[in-house]
């Protein structure tokens, strides 16, 4: 991912650079829930601003991404973060170097100690060639870059401070009674747990290091070169260290739990559902992520829900609905009285107040139940029921289509 100079991640977000990852991850969920484009469909403006503050999380939720983002003042995924963080100091890893054509010594801050060049004469190098001029391969140039790609490795790999766990999302399908009614779901939630052996701390420190003697430093040549650099194998702690066993080094470890959560009544398909801390685990004491359900509910045969009202379909005869009548309807509560105006006419709307889902954010207010009224023309299979809709046609000899043709 590459990105341009010219945006301020920090602004995007409405955070100050000081910001903790926590605060970044709050900071991106309450816009992300203001301008996702399912919350605003069609919308290009939300959109594209749901992007930036995306491409703005991504950077500055990832502390390697933010360190170069922070030195650079923009990101690339081309960027070896080492590099960037050494550049920010002023030099690569806060060297300082005498070069023979004039003498001078450029100290640069934040160093790990000086760097003997062995008065080497950089003046020797092309410029903007990046090597000698008229080097070879297998140079003094080849062990200066190798040194280097060494000491921004070793850079990568240093211990971190704590590192916060990142957040899961799963998708669980609740039965059409349970949403209503409210009940416990169960899934099966697979998560990274701290490490038990090492306890989220990957690396511990020992005795003395081996390597540099508790100096937290070695000597490497690089052709007429000689560098002092941290030690590759305390960190630059001068205590000899070890790598967890268990977990690799990771400081979590895999694991597959059945979760448990119990829901309101009358959730509605698609909520999601926050469970704090039950996403992966962090490190070195960093805080665990969190686990966001999307609620998918299972349909029904005679129900269809909308929101919290409740849509049913009931037959009707043609007596009742031309007569009127008190007929019985299903609601999620059981059977219940309907009246059925005089004239009712198929397709027609009926609704019942209050027979439908209770609220899940407002207490003590439900939906209502909307009745579509389907008229049922009978199969006349005698010659008196027939005889009787011929009476009735003369004496109501109103034509229904008439309406039609007078607006053509």
């Amino acid at each position: 991912m590459a990105t341009t100079p010219t945006k301020d991640y920090y602004s995007l977000l409405g955070i100050k650079k000081t910001a903790t990852a926590d605060e970044v991850r709050k900071a991106f969920r309450k816009l992300a829930r203001k301008h996702h484009p399912d919350v605003n469909p069609g919308d290009k403006k939300a959109e594209e601003r749901f992007k930036e503050i995306s491409e703005a999380n991504d950077v500055l939720s990832d502390e390697k991404k933010r360190k170069v983002y922070d030195a650079l003042g923009y990101y690339s995924d081309q960027i070896d973060p080492a590099t960037a963080e050494a550049a920010a100091r002023g030099g690569y890893g806060g060297f300082s170097g005498t070069g023979q054509a004039g003498g001078s010594t450029r100290q640069s801050g934040g160093g790990r100690g000086p760097i003997d060049f062995g008065g080497f004469d950089f003046s020797d190098y092309a410029a903007g060639q990046g090597e000698p001029a008229g080097s070879a391969s297998g140079s003094s140039w080849g062990g200066f870059r190798d040194i280097f790609s060494s000491v921004f490795s070793k850079e990568q790999q240093r211990q971190q401070g704590p590192q916060p766990g990142t957040d899961l999302e799963y998708s669980v399908t609740v039965d059409f009674w349970t949403a209503i009614r409210g009940g416990v779901v169960r899934l099966q939630v697979t998560r990274q747990e701290v490490c038990p052996t090492c306890k989220g701390k990957p690396s511990g420190g020992g005795g003395t290091c081996a390597e540099c003697q508790g100096t937290g430093q070695v000597t490497q040549m690089g052709g007429r070169m000689k560098f002092k650099i941290e030690c590759p194998q305390c960190g630059g702690t001068g205590k000899q260290t070890h790598e967890c066993a268990t977990c690799g080094g990771e400081g979590t470890v895999s694991r597959t739990e059945t979760v448990e959560t119990r829901i309101k009544p009358g959730t509605r398909d698609g909520q999601r559902i926050r469970l704090a801390g039950k996403g992966n685990a962090g490190i070195n004491g960093g805080s665990a992520g969190d686990l966001y359900l999307t609620i998918k509910i299972s349909s029904h045969p005679v129900f269809i829900r909308s929101g919290d009202d409740i849509q049913v379909q009931i037959p009707v005869t043609v007596p009742e609905a031309t007569l009127g009548a008190k007929i019985e309807v299903p609601t999620i509560d059981g059977r219940a009285q309907l009246k059925i105006p005089p004239g009712t006419q198929s397709g027609q709307k009926l609704r019942m107040r209050g027979k439908g889902v209770p609220s899940a954010v407002h207490e003590g207010v439900r939906g209502d139940e909307i009745v579509t009224v389907e008229v049922v023309v009978p199969q006349l299979r005698d010659e008196r029921s027939k005889e009787i809709l011929r009476e009735f046609a003369k004496l109501n000899p109103e034509d229904p289509r008439q309406a039609t043709f007078d607006g053509v």
